[in-house]
């Protein structure tokens, strides 16, 4: 569960060490777009993590469990154009957008974990898994 606390984006932070190394090796090419935020709350029997994805359509969410790691990935494409009477460019912009999370589930019932997109925030509830209680045998003596 240790993986599900946010850690600050900053370059001296030790757990982004390997992330900052192929930053400063290849080039930043991404410095101007911003990670989206989460929110984690602690529920008692749950956690529910709050990611803002303003400006995304729920179909262009997809959130993916492989291996105790979920991924929340979002992207977008937006196209405009404006031509004139013979059809010829007067304006024509595009942009694309593509993020992605990761979160280690380590405890959790994977099972039971939902989401629900509203108002650019999605919403996940992400269910405590019951520990194991090691099961009591008794041994007949002959």
């Amino acid at each position: 569960m240790f993986g599900m606390i946010p850690f600050e984006r900053s370059d001296d932070n030790f757990f982004d060490l390997f992330d900052n190394f192929e930053r400063k090796f290849f080039g930043n090419t991404n410095a101007n777009l911003p990670a989206f935020r989460t929110d984690i709350r602690d529920a008692g029997d749950k956690f529910i993590l709050e990611a803002e994805l303003p400006g995304f359509q729920k179909e262009d969410i997809s959130l993916d469990l492989k291996d105790g790691i979920l991924t929340i990935h979002a992207e977008h494409h937006q196209k405009t154009e404006a031509k004139d009477d013979k059809g010829g460019y007067i304006r024509r912009e595009r942009r694309y957008g593509s993020f992605s999370r990761s979160f280690d589930v380590t405890g959790i019932d994977e099972s039971g974990i939902t989401a629900a997109y509203t108002n650019g925030i999605l919403e996940l509830s992400l269910p405590k898994a019951k520990p194991a209680v090691p099961e009591t045998k008794r041994i007949a003596i002959d």
